[in-house]
């Protein structure tokens, strides 16, 4: 399953956001940014050998969630937390955007 430029509802900023809270989506994110090197994402990500035991907890919850397969979702789940990554960075811009707004 192939992604698409339109996006259900479900998957929109907003809907995401509100699933697991913008603070944890931004600890999440700079949690990512802190400790992952992208050059290694190639290879795939060891999330859990990457962030520490401490900021663990609120970044599996984040990836977690977003990498949630719904009902027919054929991807795998490197497929799911590679979009997952992607919806983070969304949620937190869009966080940003609409807060200096």
């Amino acid at each position: 399953m192939g992604s698409s430029t339109a996006r259900s509802l479900d998957r929109e900023p907003a809907a995401l956001a509100m699933r697991i809270g913008v603070v944890a989506a931004e600890a999440a994110l700079a949690t990512f940014a802190r400790n992952l090197d992208l050059d290694d994402l190639e290879d795939g990500i060891d999330f859990q050998g990457a962030i520490g035991p401490a900021e663990w907890p609120v970044f599996s919850l984040v990836i977690d969630t977003l990498a949630e397969a719904g009902p027919g979702d054929r991807r795998t789940l490197d497929e799911r937390r590679a979009d997952a990554l992607n919806d983070l960075a969304r949620i937190c811009m869009a966080a940003k955007n609409r807060g200096a707004a």
